[in-house]
């Protein structure tokens, strides 16, 4: 008896566990074809400029994608703020944003955003080579955690989508680094397509990573944010930004580079003018 026991539970542990993506997959079905609500249509016009440039045919998948990943994702509001569909909808448009034309994994390590009312501080415990803890205090507009969050300060956040043309987004750059993270720690280095696609990928990044922090060194201008020379994982964050927001100069100023981001993100921003 107790045998058979054994096997029944072995048999239903393991139809939950190879029937969950097909679960997933339908469930998300359904929310798609859910009308999208007018009041979340509302807040598009009003909140994300960049939405009425997309091609229609964009703009309706990205309100798909709008209602999976609000229905999935969990918003916190912190330090008293309290969550309202004007911040779900506006902080899921420019995430999803990232998705378009690509598989819709929605994030898969992401289980919540946490929402501040404007930068927030961060602690961190740092150790010398003499072996003596300090700790140091951050101001931050947005963070991502490969432990399943995202942190975002709903100010930046608001002023991010405000203005698409400035190459500052503070979800585009936080939800890079999530793509960045879904196959471990963020190295500059996200999933691609195919694993040959590394290689021009490395050297590209490479090349143009060495260039921004050589023209940084001379004193040059530059149209990519200098933050992006802290490490590959921030240099891909930022360019992200670039690519959506600026992706004419990026175009003329690094042709190579767009070509690398267009292909990875499926996407074409220089035709959507």
């Amino acid at each position: 008896m107790p045998l058979v026991i054994l096997l029944i539970l072995t048999i239903l542990i393991s139809g939950f566990i190879f029937g969950q993506p097909y679960y997933q997959r339908w469930q998300r079905q359904r929310i798609r074809a859910r009308p999208f609500p007018e009041p979340w249509r509302q807040i598009l016009k009003k909140r994300l400029p960049y939405y009425r440039a997309l091609p229609t045919d964009l703009q309706l998948q990205l309100k798909k994608h709008i209602q999976v990943f609000i229905a999935e994702k969990d918003f916190i509001g912190c330090a008293g703020l309290i969550v309202t569909d004007e911040m779900r909808v506006t902080i899921a448009a420019q995430a999803c944003l990232l998705l378009l034309n690509r598989p819709n994994h929605y994030f898969p390590q992401l289980r919540s955003i946490l929402i501040y009312p404007a930068a927030f501080i961060v602690a961190n415990a740092q150790q010398d080579a003499a072996g003596l803890v300090s700790e140091q205090r951050r101001i931050l507009s947005g963070e991502s955690w490969q432990q399943g969050r995202v942190i975002l300060s709903w100010q930046d956040t608001l002023a991010g989508a405000a203005n698409p043309k400035d190459g500052h987004n503070v979800v585009i750059h936080e939800f890079a680094h999530q793509l960045d993270q879904e196959h471990g720690n963020a190295q500059g280095a996200p999933l691609l397509q195919r694993s040959s696609d590394y290689q021009q990928w490395s050297q590209v990044m490479q090349q143009a990573f060495d260039q921004l922090r050589w023209q940084l060194q001379q004193g040059q201008p530059v149209l990519i944010d200098p933050y992006a020379a802290t490490n590959p994982a921030e240099f891909f964050a930022v360019l992200s930004e670039v690519f959506f927001e600026q992706s004419d100069e990026l175009a003329k100023q690094h042709p190579a580079l767009y070509q690398q981001l267009s292909y990875f993100y499926r996407l074409d921003p220089l035709s959507w003018h």
